[in-house]
């Protein structure tokens, strides 16, 4: 097999950057790798916060740690200060290393399992701020019921385990398992309904008879993945909660700051145009649409569909 070198041209994509602004309250704001901001004009909730993005040098060799300029640059630019929950989709370091302080500056519950818990006791977060959850178990922020649901991490996870003892920055990357890994499904009383989905894992059966009209689908890794796998983690996921439409996320590369402007992943690590190519077949079989996100644009996937 020859290699393929470089990494994909988002140019050829450019038509897939469409999903509908936001014109009202409500609206989705993509982050880089799996970080959404969901809010509605009263309350605010974050899946990862993850803003640091060291370099691949710094990841694979050094130390890594919050960058706090980094977090409170990017806070800033959306207007940030309240956040209801942050929300790890899983432990790794690109998921979760800075959720706790985005937490601490904003004020917010860090929600997830007993391995987010300690990257939040590694902060020095209040145990009444950390709310580790049960696997299914409806929670409320304002007009929002956030259900997460145990899923797994997209083979191969690098960094597999438990973390279980609070994690003090810097650390050696790997000190970021990946715990608890989880599909998020988000309900609004508007009638908003999603399933976040940070990793391109799955357990098989664990959506059956959960509905959601829009699947924001992590993507990383799916373009080296078996033609096999692709389909079996559609049919877990989109096609299991009848998502009409479906926002890849998790193809960008995450060691380049988020203020350069996304790239995606190289082909060394992941194929983004074999991904794209595999998903249009199965969307096209099953009616639902497939896009592409715009960084730090508010976004209402829900505007024309529902």
């Amino acid at each position: 097999m020859r290699l393929k070198l470089g990494r994909p041209d988002l140019d050829r994509y450019a038509h897939r950057f469409d999903v509908p602004p936001a014109s009202g309250p409500f609206g989705v704001t993509f982050l880089g790798v799996a970080s959404l901001l969901i809010d509605d004009g009263e309350t605010r909730l974050m899946t990862d916060g993850f803003f640091s993005r060291p370099s691949l040098a710094k990841v694979a060799l050094g130390r890594i740690e919050p960058d706090h300029a980094r977090i409170d640059a990017a806070l800033a630019r959306l207007g940030v200060d309240r956040l209801g929950a942050v929300i790890p989709v899983h432990s790794h370091y690109d998921h979760a290393m800075d959720s706790a302080v985005v937490a601490d500056r904003t004020g917010a519950d860090l929600v997830g399992g007993e391995s987010t818990a300690y990257v939040g006791r590694g902060r020095g977060l209040p145990e009444d701020r950390i709310r580790v959850v049960r696997p299914g178990e409806p929670m409320t922020y304002g007009a929002f019921t956030i259900t997460l649901v145990e899923s797994h991490h997209c083979p191969p996870d690098r960094f597999p385990g438990e973390i279980t003892a609070p994690v003090v920055p810097p650390v050696r990357t790997g000190a970021y398992r990946c715990g608890e890994a989880w599909s998020i499904l988000l309900e609004h009383a508007g009638g908003q309904t999603a399933l976040l989905q940070g990793s391109a894992g799955f357990v098989a059966g664990a959506l059956a008879g959960r509905r959601a009209d829009v699947a924001y689908l992590g993507a990383g890794q799916l373009g080296v993945q078996s033609e096999d796998y692709v389909r079996a983690y559609w049919a877990e996921t989109v096609a299991a909660v009848g998502a009409r439409r479906v926002v890849l996320t998790h193809w960008d590369d995450f060691f380049r700051p988020l203020d350069r402007g996304l790239r995606a992943l190289p082909y060394l690590v992941d194929d983004l145009d074999v991904t794209l190519r595999l998903i249009d077949e199965l969307a096209a079989d099953s009616g639902a649409s497939v896009h592409l996100p715009t960084v730090w644009q508010r976004a209402d996937p829900w505007s024309d569909i529902c």
